[in-house]
């Protein structure tokens, strides 16, 4: 979700790659961008990638309402975890999104696979 905030392809398609290789479904990942309304993400998730999704927006979007959200199903220490993944990506969208990384074929194909008819595109981050 960071790294959709940010608009960077190279470490969304890493990310979706991360969490495939973590055992995550492809029709899961491919409900990733509408996790709120999937019934494949249950509240405890939605709440997560709410959090995280506003803490990257610019400017920042973590209202007392979505704070509220994400503290009813994580612990403290739990939420510093997130937010510490949401600042690491905060730095990875920049450096790679400023970079034009090419993105290599593995996470393409993952990336591919978790969009809506297969239809992404790496953008700047193709390397062929």
């Amino acid at each position: 979700m960071a790294s959709k905030a940010a608009g960077c392809l190279y470490c969304q398609a890493h990310t979706l790659l991360g969490a495939h290789n973590f055992g995550v479904s492809d029709e899961k990942l491919a409900a990733v961008w509408t996790y709120e309304s999937s019934p494949l993400y249950d509240e405890r998730e939605r709440s997560a990638l709410a959090f995280a999704l506003a803490a990257a927006s610019q400017p920042n979007a973590v209202t007392d309402e979505v704070f509220a959200r994400v503290r009813a199903h994580w612990s403290e220490g739990e939420i510093v975890e997130i937010l510490g993944v949401v600042a690491m990506f905060g730095f990875l969208n920049r450096w790679n999104d400023s970079m034009g990384t090419p993105l290599e074929a593995v996470p393409l194909e993952v990336a591919r696979k978790a969009a809506p008819g297969g239809d992404w595109s790496p953008g700047k981050h193709d390397c062929g």
